[in-house]
């Protein structure tokens, strides 16, 4: 055991090697800020036990563990332990391969800031998406970042490594972005008539729910029929309907705290849901033992829950078949933002609205929409009052 820094160095000679050399296993304590010198002294002692403890029972390991080993043994566990969300977990595993070919080679105690920071310079590259030809967007840094600091903060709480988390003063790269399309009123408008008119009766009422509130397009799938307050004209969000790549379509929670939720709405929505209601009941009662009771609000032809992806197909046809601009599904929450903003509804409001976590976040996201009103309101102060500057 010896001083090192402002830490200690655990040496253990574990055996021998197949070549005949010693197996030397190390460990670096570090006292925690503010303790004692006869705390220090006392706990290292501890520490010291424990690591030997550790390194008979085969359960240590170093510090000088590769990446990639590390990163397996924290999905393995966060797999077993069931704190995230499915498709979190499957998310950092999208995360592996870009991930371990940059510095999964690497031991966990050698990884350096320099080293992340040129990978996530790498991701902003020109090609990584392979969809959009760009590079990958600061949101998607960010989960990179995250998931190599979840492997260095699982080293700390599993096996005692405190090492420093090189992600620390690794900043995000701006790329260019699509600009964000959404349907203007006059749009919104002629696909509403267009649905009332045309389109059967499940896909009418979940665009005029997805206009009229919102919701996420997987908070709209998760509605249940217990959800639905005919009597006080109230939707409640309980839970998401998602699809996961491993174990197909899955019932989830919202994405925040905030995303529980009620919103009362109009007359013609409220109208719109009981008619659904209605087609649903004579379907069951046409079916038989072949519906599947899940109480869903939207479902495939025998009761089982909608695909995710099907909104968005059958959308595209429709716009086609009439005519008209297709923007994609997630443009009607963000129309039903902008609505609510050019509506005079402050940022706490909408954030409401929104589920979103934090008011924050529906600044950034439509700062934009709240600056061009607020330019209304100047323009529309600056008519009402006539200023005789030097008069």
């Amino acid at each position: 055991m010896k001083k090192r820094g402002n830490g200690y160095r655990f040496k253990i000679y574990d055996g021998y090697k197949a070549d005949g050399t010693q197996n030397i296993v190390t460990k670096t304590w570090i006292p925690e800020a503010g303790m004692t010198p006869k705390q220090i002294e006392k706990e290292c002692q501890k520490q010291f036990v424990i690591f030997e403890e550790e390194v008979k029972t085969g359960s240590f390991v170093s510090a000088n563990v590769k990446f990639e080993v590390m990163a397996e043994m924290f999905l393995a566990q966060a797999e077993l332990e069931g704190n995230h969300k499915q498709l979190t977990l499957e998310r950092l595993k999208d995360c592996k391969d870009r991930t371990y070919k940059a510095i999964g080679h690497l031991r966990l105690d050698r990884i350096t800031t320099a080293h992340i920071r040129k990978f996530i310079n790498s991701l902003a590259q020109e090609g990584t998406n392979k969809h959009t030809g760009k590079g990958l967007s600061v949101k998607t840094q960010k989960l990179y970042k995250g998931f190599i600091s979840d492997v260095y903060d699982f080293a700390a709480r599993y096996y005692n490594m405190y090492l420093k988390d090189p992600c620390k003063g690794v900043h995000t790269v701006k790329v260019e972005t699509k600009k964000r399309e959404i349907y203007d009123l006059e749009e919104m408008q002629t696909l509403v008539n267009l649905l009332c008119e045309k389109a059967p009766l499940k896909y009418k009422v979940f665009f005029i729910i997805a206009m009229f509130t919102g919701f996420r397009k997987g908070e709209i799938l998760g509605l249940e029929w217990s959800d639905i307050d005919f009597e006080n004209q109230v939707i409640s969000i309980n839970r998401t309907s998602v699809y996961s790549k491993e174990k197909g379509i899955i019932t989830g929670t919202p994405k925040t705290e905030n995303g529980y939720r009620s919103l009362k709405v109009n007359d013609e929505v409220i109208n719109a849901i009981r008619e659904l209601k209605a087609e649903q009941d004579e379907n069951i009662a046409k079916l038989g033992d072949a519906w599947h009771k899940t109480d869903r609000l939207f479902t495939a032809w025998n009761g089982l829950p909608m695909g995710p992806d099907t909104p968005r197909h059958w959308l595209q046809k429709f716009c086609k078949k009439e005519g008209i601009r297709y923007v994609n599904v997630h443009s009607f929450r963000h129309f039903n933002a902008t609505a609510l903003i050019e509506f005079n509804c402050n940022v706490n409001q909408v954030s409401a609205s929104l589920g979103h976590s934090d008011p924050t976040t529906t600044l950034n996201i439509y700062a934009h929409v709240f600056a061009k009103v607020q330019a209304k309101a100047s323009e529309a102060l600056s008519n009402s009052i006539s200023l005789n500057v030097g008069g």
